[in-house]
C-alpha cells in the first residue's frame, strides 16, 4: 500500500506545482499590465496613451480579473465559511486595521462601491468579512450572512441592514463582538477581494462602551493579524504622524519587517505637505509599500471621486510628485488583488496538506474512542474486558515488576517503589533512638535492675527487667510500622485508582462505581493491615521469644567481651571503651555501680542481640503481608468489589448504565464528528480546484 500512496502524493504535488506556476504567470502579467498603464499616465502624451487611459478609466477598478484566479478566491471564501480556521488551519486573509477616524470606512466604500455605516464612535463593532466579486451583470447582488442566517439586501438599505445585523450579533449598545458578519458584494467593476474589516482602534471609551474597550479591540486585532498567512492593510491618515499610530504599533508587533503589511494613506488632500517624504522615507517599515488616496466627499459618486482623485494627483504641486504607482483607489485595488492571489497561491499547498493531516488525525482519534454500546450484552463484554485489562496491568506493575505500559512514569514502576519504601521503613527502624545501643550505655539497664531486684540468688538477670526494657523499646518504635502501613497503602491506592480510572475513562457511570469500589476496598484492606501490624507490635510487646539460632550466636559473641569490659571499667583508667558490635561508649558514669555492672552488661548484650531479631521480624512480616495483600487485592477482591458496587443500589441501574456515555466522551465524539465533516467538506473544496487543473 505504501508505494501507491507515494505515487498519489507525488501526483498531487506535481499537479499543484503546475497549477500554481500558471497562477504566478497570471500575476506577473497583471503586474506588467499595471506598469504599462502607469507609464501612459505618467507620460501624459500621445494619442494612443490617452485613448488607452480613457479605456482604463471606463473599465472596472481591476480590469485584469482572470477566470483562473476566481476559483482560488472562492475556495478560500468557502473554507472560511466552513470555519476551517477553528481546526487550527489558517487561511490567507487581508485584515483591514486602523485607528478610529483614520478613513478606513471610506477606503472600503471606494473599493466596494457601496455605502457603509457611518457615525460617531466605533462604526464597525464585529469582524466584517467583505467578499467583493466582479459581476458581469449590470444588476448588483448584496447578501449578509451571520448566525447561520442569509439575508438579501440592496444598495440603498445595505448600511442600515449591516447596523441591524451588528445589533443582533453584538447587542444594541456600543460593545463589540468577535462573531463575524459576512457581506457579499457582487457588482460590476469591483475587484475580486475578500477582506476582514475590524473595529477602529480607540483608547478612550465613550458613554455606553466598556472600560476595557481598547483591550477588547486589541485582542481581536491581534487574533487576526498574528497568523503568518494574514496580509495587514494598515489604514493611516495623512494628517497624523505615522509613528504614533496605534495600528502601526500593533502590526509591527507581529510583522516587524513589514513583509506582509501594506499601508493606505487617506486624506492626502487634507495634508499634502511632507506626504511624499513620509511615504518614501518609510520610518515605520511598510514592506509592501504605500498607496495614497483621497477620500470621497459628500454626495460625490464613486466615479466622480475617482476622477477628482486622479486629477488631484496629476496636477497638485506637491501630490503630483508622488509616483503614480503609489496613488489612487485603482492602484490599491490592483495591489490587493495581486498580493491576495500571490498569498493564496503560496499558501494553498500547505492548506491542502494541513486539511489532510488534520482529517487523518481526527479519524484516528475517533477510531480510538470506544464503540458506543447499544445493548446489555455489549456492555457486559466491555465491562469484562475492562476488568481483565485492569487486573493484568496491576499484576504486571504490582507483582511481576513489568512496566512496559508506563516506561517513562517512574511512579508506576511499582515493585521498585515498594522495595524502596520497605528499605526506608527498615532504615527508619534501625536508625531510631531505640535501636542505638551506644545511647546511655548500661545506664537504663542499671536503673531497671535497681528497681527489679528482690530477695533471690545473686548474679541472675531478672526476666522482668528484660521485659521492661523490651516493652519500652517496642513502645518507642510502635508508630513507625503503622505509619509505614498508611504510607504504602496510600501509594497502592493511587496506583490502583490510576489504572482503573484510565481503563474506565470512556464509561462515566462505570468510572463512578469503580472509583467508589476501589476506594472502599483499599480503605478496608488498609484498616486490616493496620490492625494486623498493631497485633504484631502487641505480640512483640507482650513477651520475648525466638528460635532463631543467630540470637544465641550473636549473644554469645557479645557476652565474650564481658570480662575485658569489666576489667577496664573497674580500673577507672578509661572514660571511653570500644565494645565490638556496639562501638565506642562512655563508661565514666558506670564506675559508681560495680555491684550491678556485670548484670547490666549481660542484660544489654542479650537485648542488643534480641532487638535485631525483633526488627527483622517487623520488616520481614510486613514484606510478606504486603505481597499477600496485593495478591488478594488484584486476583480476588477487586473484581468482586466492583461487581457488587455496580450491581448494588448506589449505581442505580447496574451494567445498563454503561450504555450512557459520559458527558465528556459524548462531547468529544460529537466534536470529532463535526470536525471530520467540516474537514471532508473542506477537502472537497480544494479537490475541485485540482479537478479544474486536470480539465
Amino acid at each position: 500500500m505504501a508505494f501507491p500512496l507515494l505515487l498519489l502524493h507525488l501526483f498531487l504535488h506535481l499537479t499543484l506545482l503546475v497549477f500554481f506556476q500558471s497562477i504566478y504567470q497570471i500575476i506577473k502579467k497583471m503586474g506588467a499590465a499595471k506598469q504599462t498603464d502607469l507609464a501612459c499616465i505618467s507620460e501624459g502624451e500621445g494619442s494612443s496613451c490617452v485613448e488607452q487611459h480613457a479605456i482604463i478609466e471606463a473599465a472596472p477598478i481591476v480590469s485584469s480579473y482572470n477566470e483562473k484566479i476566481r476559483p482560488l478566491l472562492d475556495a478560500i471564501d468557502k473554507l472560511r465559511s466552513l470555519k476551517v480556521m477553528e481546526e487550527g488551519i489558517q487561511l490567507p486573509t487581508i485584515v483591514v486595521v486602523g485607528d478610529q477616524s483614520s478613513g478606513k470606512s471610506s477606503v472600503l466604500e471606494s473599493l466596494a462601491g457601496i455605502s457603509l455605516p457611518r457615525g460617531q464612535g466605533i462604526c464597525t463593532r464585529v469582524p466584517l468579512i467583505m467578499r467583493l466579486q466582479h459581476h458581469s451583470s449590470p444588476e448588483p447582488e448584496f447578501r449578509l450572512e451571520y448566525n447561520g442566517k442569509v439575508e438579501h439586501t440592496d444598495e440603498v438599505n445595505i448600511a442600515d441592514d449591516i447596523v441591524n445585523a451588528t445589533n443582533v450579533i453584538a447587542g444594541g449598545g456600543k460593545g463589540i463582538s468577535n462573531t463575524p458578519l459576512t457581506l457579499l458584494v457582487k457588482k460590476n467593476g469591483v475587484p475580486d477581494l475578500t477582506m476582514v474589516d475590524l473595529p477602529g482602534i480607540t483608547r478612550v471609551p465613550v458613554h455606553g462602551q466598556p472600560e476595557d474597550i481598547y483591550d477588547q479591540i486589541k485582542d481581536m486585532i491581534m487574533e487576526y493579524i498574528k497568523p503568518e498567512e494574514s496580509i495587514i492593510l494598515n489604514v493611516l491618515s495623512a494628517t497624523v504622524d505615522f509613528t504614533t499610530c496605534e495600528s502601526i504599533r500593533m502590526s509591527q508587533s507581529v510583522d516587524r519587517a513589514g513583509d506582509r503589511t501594506l499601508a493606505v494613506v487617506t486624506k492626502a488632500d487634507k495634508a499634502p505637505e511632507g506626504l511624499l517624504e513620509k511615504v518614501t522615507a518609510d520610518d515605520v517599515s511598510i514592506g509592501l509599500g504605500y498607496v495614497c488616496v483621497r477620500n470621497r466627499i459628500g454626495d460625490e459618486t464613486y466615479e466622480e471621486a475617482r476622477a477628482i482623485s486622479q486629477q488631484l494627483f496629476q496636477t497638485h504641486p506637491l501630490l503630483s510628485k508622488i509616483d503614480k504607482s503609489m496613488v489612487g483607489i485603482p492602484v490599491l485595488a490592483q495591489k490587493l488583488v495581486q498580493i491576495q492571489a500571490s498569498s493564496i497561491a503560496r499558501n494553498l499547498p500547505d492548506i491542502v496538506k494541513k486539511i489532510n493531516d488534520k482529517l487523518s488525525s481526527c479519524l484516528l482519534e475517533l477510531n480510538k474512542m470506544p464503540k458506543k454500546l447499544s445493548s446489555v450484552a455489549e456492555a457486559m463484554t466491555a465491562f469484562m474486558q475492562i476488568i481483565g485489562s485492569s487486573k493484568e496491568t496491576l499484576r504486571k506493575i504490582l507483582m511481576r515488576g513489568e512496566f512496559d505500559e508506563f516506561p517513562d512514569d517512574r511512579r508506576m514502576h511499582c515493585t521498585a517503589r515498594l522495595c524502596e519504601m520497605l528499605n526506608q521503613y527498615s532504615d527508619q527502624l534501625h536508625e531510631c533512638e531505640e535501636s542505638d545501643p551506644k545511647s546511655n550505655f548500661l545506664v537504663e539497664e542499671i536503673k531497671i535492675l535497681e528497681e527489679a531486684k528482690g530477695i533471690s540468688l545473686p548474679n541472675f538477670v531478672p526476666r522482668n527487667a528484660f521485659l521492661v526494657i523490651l516493652q519500652g523499646k517496642v513502645k518507642g518504635i510502635s508508630s513507625i510500622p503503622t505509619g509505614f502501613v498508611e504510607k504504602v497503602w496510600s501509594y497502592i491506592e493511587e496506583v490502583v485508582m490510576s489504572v482503573l480510572m484510565h481503563n474506565t475513562e470512556n464509561y462515566y457511570q462505570l468510572q463512578v462505581c469503580t472509583r467508589r469500589a476501589g476506594h472502599n476496598l483499599i480503605t478496608r484492606m488498609k484498616e486490616r493491615s493496620v490492625e494486623w501490624m498493631m497485633e504484631i507490635v502487641e505480640m512483640e510487646n507482650l513477651t520475648d521469644y525466638t528460635c532463631n539460632p543467630e540470637y544465641v550466636s550473636e549473644c554469645s559473641r557479645l557476652m565474650g567481651q564481658q570480662g575485658t569490659f569489666l576489667q577496664f571499667v573497674l580500673s577507672k583508667q578509661y572514660s571511653k571503651i570500644s565494645v565490638e558490635g556496639i562501638g565506642e561508649v562512655e563508661v565514666g558514669v558506670l564506675w559508681q555501680y560495680p555491684q550491678v555492672l556485670s548484670q547490666a552488661f549481660d542484660l544489654k548484650m542479650r537485648m542488643t542481640a534480641y532487638w535485631k531479631v525483633v526488627l527483622r521480624r517487623l520488616v520481614d512480616c510486613m514484606a510478606l503481608h504486603l505481597q499477600l495483600s496485593v495478591s488478594k487485592l488484584v486476583n480476588q477482591d477487586m473484581e468482586s468489589e466492583i461487581v457488587n458496587e455496580l450491581m448494588g443500589p448506589n449505581c442505580g441501574g447496574g451494567i445498563e448504565k454503561m450504555l450512557e456515555e459520559s458527558p465528556a466522551v459524548a462531547i468529544k465524539r460529537e466534536k470529532l464528528i463535526k470536525s471530520i465533516k467540516k474537514l471532508r467538506d473542506s477537502k472537497e473544496v480544494v479537490a475541485k480546484i485540482l479537478d479544474g487543473v486536470g480539465t
